[in-house]
């Protein structure tokens, strides 16, 4: 166990614990700060996460520790030896930080993918539903475009759901009726209520929901078939997403694998773009 990456041994602490909504708070800031962890007070957790420090306790106790210290013990005797707590960074400036903390993201990332099972059957969700429904606000825009420009050229229907608002529901029931069975959505920080609320009017209406959100405890986690997390970096003013934006670029390959037509339809639009001089050689 020590020598997966902080974030990961988080995730394996909480799984199978039945969390109030306030205890998966303290989960994902705990998810989100994995480095600090085993270094902070009751009382600093609850400020991060914004909850009240008897909840803290209250969460250890629920992951079956004593208390909080006994919690914050635990974290520290499966952290690794070289582990030096904070001060470990004070070498790297803020800009080299920032890119460290991506690149343990991506670590992370690259462990959990040790098991191809949730991506592939993922995969096979998102290649048998058409129209497909790519759902993204705010912050997690720019992913939802991403998948969706690049899914456009393999699979037949894809809709990118980029924009908030009471047409979103209207949205979701269009492609309800046009034979959608799932929908994918990237999910980031901060989380708006408007995610929250379509994931769960998505379910009602019979979607399937496939999730790539910042942590297993995300907000939207109650709301999703199959989340499947990939953290981001919070080191600068705005949160960095390499790992999500690579977990996407995953599924559209798990995608391609359900799609018959995936390869003839690349190399028809290949044809087409050099027909047209899309593109600078």
């Amino acid at each position: 166990m020590s020598g997966s990456s902080p974030a990961a041994r988080l995730q394996r602490l909480f799984e199978g614990h039945r969390l109030t909504p306030t205890q998966r708070r303290i989960a994902h800031c705990m998810v989100r700060r994995a480095a600090d962890a085993p270094f902070l007070s009751s009382v600093e957790l609850a400020e991060l996460a914004g909850v009240s420090q008897p909840s803290v306790t209250r969460f250890a106790v629920a992951l079956g520790f004593d208390g909080y210290p006994a919690l914050r013990r635990h974290l520290r005797e499966v952290a690794p030896a070289d582990t030096g707590g904070p001060a470990a960074e004070d070498t790297y400036n803020e800009y080299q930080q920032a890119v460290r903390a991506e690149i343990e993201n991506l670590r992370q990332l690259s462990d959990l993918l040790a098991d191809p099972g949730p991506v592939e059957r993922a995969g096979r969700l998102l290649a048998g539903s058409c129209p497909l429904p790519v759902l993204g606000l705010r912050a997690a825009s720019s992913q939802a475009r991403g998948f969706g420009y690049f899914a456009a050229k393999v699979h037949p229907d894809v809709r990118v759901l980029d924009e908030g608002g009471t047409m979103l529901y209207d949205r979701i029931d269009a492609a309800r009726r046009a034979g959608a069975s799932a929908l994918m959505c990237f999910a980031l920080p901060r989380h708006p209520k408007e995610v929250v609320d379509a994931l769960a009017y998505a379910q009602g209406v019979g979607l399937t929901v496939v999730t790539v959100a910042d942590s297993a405890f995300a907000p939207v986690a109650g709301h999703s078939d199959l989340l499947i997390p990939a953290a981001v970096g919070s080191g600068l003013a705005f949160d960095t997403v390499c790992a999500p934006m690579l977990l996407g670029r995953v599924l559209l390959e798990a995608m391609c694998d359900g799609l018959p037509e995936a390869q003839a339809r690349l190399e028809e639009f290949d044809a087409r773009a050099a027909a047209r001089g899309l593109f600078v050689e």
